[in-house]
C-alpha cells in the first residue's frame, strides 16, 4: 500500500536509507530541505519504495514541479524498479495537484508509452578502472583539446569556495540567463556550503600557474557510488584555454580506479552532450512526466503563468 505523507510524519532516517543505495544525491533528506523545504512523499512498504513530491500553489492551485538543482527524482525502491510499480505511484499522486512537470530517474522507465511521459539524456561515465584505459577511450576531440590544455600552464586550485563557482557563471554565462536571481543562486551557495560541511560535495578550480585568478570552477556532489557535476562557472579565457576539459580529466584522474560513476547531469543541448560524451561515458536516459487536471480557466492561467516567468 502507497501512503502519502506530509513532510512531519516522514521517518527522516528510513527515508536516507531508502535513498542511500542509489547515489542520487538529490534525494536524500538534507537536500531536499534546502532546495524544497517542506517536501512531501509517497512511501510502500514500510520506505522499501519511496516517492518525494516537490509541490507548490499559484492561484490556489496545487501543482508539481523539479526544484532548481535537482536533475531527477521519482520512484525509488529496495525492490526491483518495475513498470507496473512506477505506474502505480504515478496513479497515486493526490489529486490535490492539479498539474506537474516533474523528473524521474534513469531506473524509471516504462515498457509503454503513456500520456505525459517523455526522455531526457544523460551522461555517466564508470570510473573504476585504470586511468589510462580511461583516458584511451576519450574522443579525438577531446584528447586534442586535453594536450592543448596540458601545455597551457594550468593548476588545480582547491580553495575555492561556493561563492567564487556562482560569480563566474553571473560575470560570464549567467549573464546571459534571466531566469536566475539572488534567491536561486543564495540557495546554491546555501546548498553547496552544507554539502561541504556533510563531506557530501568538493569545490575545484583551474586557475594558470603562478596566478590566482579563476578560468573555471566547478562544484561536485558526491556519495559513496557517484559524483555529479552539479554546477560551473567558466571564462572566456578559460575556454580557450580548455580549462574546464582539463578540470574535468583531473577529477577523473583522482577518482579513478573506484567503484564510483562520474555523472555528467546531462544534458538535452547538443554541444554539452556532445563535449560530455567526449570523456568517453554513456548516453542514459531519464524520463519526464507531465500531466493537467486543470480545467479551462485554469489551463489559461497557467498559460499567462509561464510567459510570465
Amino acid at each position: 500500500m502507497i501512503e502519502f505523507l506530509h513532510h512531519n510524519e516522514i521517518d527522516l532516517k528510513k527515508w536516507d536509507a531508502a535513498i542511500a543505495e542509489y547515489g542520487n544525491i538529490y534525494a536524500f533528506s538534507w537536500y531536499l530541505d534546502i532546495v524544497h523545504p517542506g517536501w512531501e512523499a509517497l512511501v510502500e512498504d514500510d520506505y522499501q519504495s519511496v516517492m518525494p513530491l516537490t509541490g507548490g500553489k499559484k492561484f490556489g492551485v496545487n501543482y508539481l514541479f523539479q526544484p532548481y538543482f535537482v536533475q531527477q527524482l521519482g520512484v525509488f525502491s529496495n525492490s526491483p524498479m518495475t513498470s507496473e510499480k512506477l505506474e502505480l505511484f504515478l496513479k497515486t499522486i493526490p489529486k490535490q495537484y492539479r498539474f506537474a512537470e516533474i523528473r524521474l530517474n534513469e531506473s524509471n522507465t516504462l515498457d509503454k508509452t503513456i500520456e505525459g511521459f517523455d526522455y531526457h539524456r544523460n551522461v555517466l561515465l564508470d570510473l573504476n578502472q585504470d586511468y589510462k584505459a580511461i583516458r584511451s577511450n576519450y574522443h579525438t576531440n577531446t584528447k586534442r583539446n586535453l594536450a592543448k590544455a596540458e601545455n597551457n600552464s594550468l593548476q588545480l586550485v582547491d580553495t575555492v569556495i561556493p561563492y567564487h563557482v556562482v560569480a563566474l557563471f553571473t560575470d560570464n554565462r549567467g549573464a546571459l540567463l534571466d531566469k536566475w536571481g539572488d534567491a536561486e543562486y543564495g540557495r546554491l551557495t546555501a546548498l553547496t556550503q552544507v554539502a561541504v560541511n556533510r563531506k557530501s560535495a568538493f569545490i575545484l578550480g583551474v586557475s594558470e600557474k603562478g596566478v590566482g585568478q579563476l578560468l573555471c570552477a566547478a562544484i561536485f556532489m558526491k556519495t559513496d557510488n557517484r559524483i555529479t557535476f552539479l554546477f560551473s562557472g567558466l571564462t572566456e579565457e578559460g575556454k580557450q584555454r580548455q580549462a574546464m576539459t582539463y578540470l574535468i580529466d583531473q577529477v577523473i584522474q583522482r577518482y579513478a580506479n573506484q567503484p564510483i560513476t562520474f555523472d555528467f547531469e546531462g544534458s538535452d543541448d547538443d554541444n554539452l552532450a556532445r563535449f560530455y560524451l567526449g570523456f568517453g561515458g554513456k548516453e542514459v536516459k531519464y524520463p519526464s512526466y507531465t500531466f493537467n487536471r486543470l480545467s479551462p480557466i485554469g489551463r489559461s492561467l497557467l498559460k499567462i503563468w509561464k510567459q510570465k516567468k
